[in-house]
């Protein structure tokens, strides 16, 4: 377990804390949280620690502190959900100069709690009743928190997300989710209840709608991009998951020597396409045409 402590105010407006924490570890998260602790482990999560903030005659104010295994995966958190209106909690040193392919905000508010990445660290802070004062707090604490800690970059692997393709499609920024889950990806595009794509810890991947709109017709396509370990894992990958995912090809799959490095399948809901290259592997999926998906990944790859 990861054994540093955070400095952070033991006053914040009318509001005290305890000195001692409470700490929650993979082997008791799920009494913690019902339900929700499998998408922190999913993100290589090393503890949790809880403190309260009282007031007399006033709701508490509870503050986490998710200590993750590396700024991409505190970064993966708040991705979930990109909701809520962007906080400056330091706008002085707020760097210019980086572009980001994700929102550029790292703190979110909205309905009394805030969510940040900072570092290795996802950070809730929340008001049990939102008021002016309880939301003076909540900001305040959150910018004692933010005031000496380094601003790190989004994971490198959204680099690969093109903000346009061919200016027609174009990148929906706020649904760009990070991860390394099946039960992550599963949240927020459905493939199976099984893990047909042999997710793990050691994989990262990301996955963001494309949409195409203009006064006749609309559409969205979605891409999967996932990163293995090495090229042997990404090639059991993808045979895996199109031997589950398209029962309707079987016999095709089944008289292929070999997996495709790229192919292309008409499906129910549009055309979906892949390619793998080395480590990695692109799917995309829901694409009006051929043509459409042959374009996406190409440009994606480029």
């Amino acid at each position: 377990m990861k054994d540093y402590k955070i400095n952070f105010p033991k006053n914040i407006g009318i509001w005290t804390r305890a000195d001692e924490s409470q700490i929650i570890t993979a082997e008791n998260i799920f009494d913690y949280m019902d339900g929700a602790g499998e998408l922190y482990l999913g993100y290589r999560f090393d503890h949790l620690e809880v403190y309260e903030y009282t007031a007399d005659k006033q709701d508490d104010i509870l503050v986490e502190f998710y200590f993750m295994e590396t700024s991409d995966d505190a970064f993966g958190l708040l991705s979930q959900d990109w909701g809520g209106n962007p906080v400056d909690l330091i706008p002085a040193q707020k760097d210019k100069t980086t572009k980001s392919t994700a929102p550029s905000s790292r703190a979110l508010y909205g309905g009394g709690l805030l969510r940040m990445w900072s570092e290795d660290l996802y950070i809730r802070i929340m008001a049990y009743q939102e008021t002016h004062e309880s939301k003076e707090a909540v900001l305040s604490l959150g910018q004692a928190l933010a005031k000496n800690r380094k601003t790190t970059p989004e994971p490198h692997l959204l680099k690969i997300l093109p903000l346009a393709i061919n200016s027609d499609w174009k990148l929906r920024t706020d649904r760009i989710v990070y991860f390394r889950s099946y039960l992550v990806l599963n949240s927020f595009y459905y493939l199976s209840h099984q893990n047909i794509l042999n997710l793990d810890n050691s994989t990262e991947a990301l996955t963001a709608p494309y949409e195409y709109r203009n006064n006749q017709e609309q559409g969205r396509v979605q891409l999967l991009f996932i990163k293995y370990e090495n090229q042997k894992k990404a090639e059991q990958a993808i045979t895996h998951f199109l031997k589950i995912y398209l029962p309707e090809h079987k016999k095709e799959l089944l008289q292929a020597s070999t997996i495709k490095n790229s192919n292309f399948y008409e499906v129910e809901d549009g055309w979906l396409g892949y390619k793998m290259f080395g480590p990695c592997i692109a799917i995309v999926f829901g694409c009006p045409n051929q043509e459409s998906a042959q374009m996406i990944i190409s440009k994606i790859l480029n």
